[in-house]
């Protein structure tokens, strides 16, 4: 299967020219959209993950995030490293607000108040990181407020 190196459309077998932008197709289609700035939607990288497998991974833990950075070819991949900052970002935050609300529950008044709230915040982390896999995987690079566009520049610096 390869692939355009200008725009990262799929160029049929035997086929001279990309259908997409009519650009000459090259001999190295598969390995130049991947390095190129093509989107990273179902592109495979060396490694043999596919990049929309990879993002989605990258959100598991924070494990397949710090692994995906270190390791190549992966941390040359800028889609998969947005994913893998992103969730990185998301799961500070997420530790943030469990510490400050377990310090706003030791407070007299506004421990029930916590107590009642946290089931609500947790099923929207949840729904949240569910939205975050499935938008990696369908190879999105779907941003999340503030968190969003401090990964994206993390991914864009190389």
């Amino acid at each position: 299967m390869a692939f355009c190196t200008s725009c990262g459309a799929q160029i049929p077998a035997g086929a001279s020219t990309c259908p997409t932008c009519s650009r000459p197709a090259t001999a190295g289609g598969a390995a130049g959209a991947a390095a190129g700035a093509a989107p990273a939607t179902i592109q495979a990288s060396t490694g043999g993950l596919t990049d929309n497998v990879a993002g989605a991974l990258a959100y598991v833990t924070i494990i397949p995030s710090i692994l995906f950075l270190v390791m190549a070819p992966y941390n040359r991949n800028r889609f998969i490293r947005f994913h893998s900052f992103q969730n990185i970002f998301f799961a500070v935050a997420w530790i943030a607000l469990w510490i400050v609300l377990n310090i706003v529950a030791h407070i007299p008044l506004f421990g029930w108040l916590t107590i009642l709230l946290w089931p609500l915040i947790g099923l929207g982390g949840f729904v949240i990181w569910l939205i975050l896999i499935l938008k990696a995987y369908q190879g999105q690079m779907f941003k999340l407020p503030a968190i969003g566009d401090m990964a994206e520049k993390q991914a864009s610096a190389v």
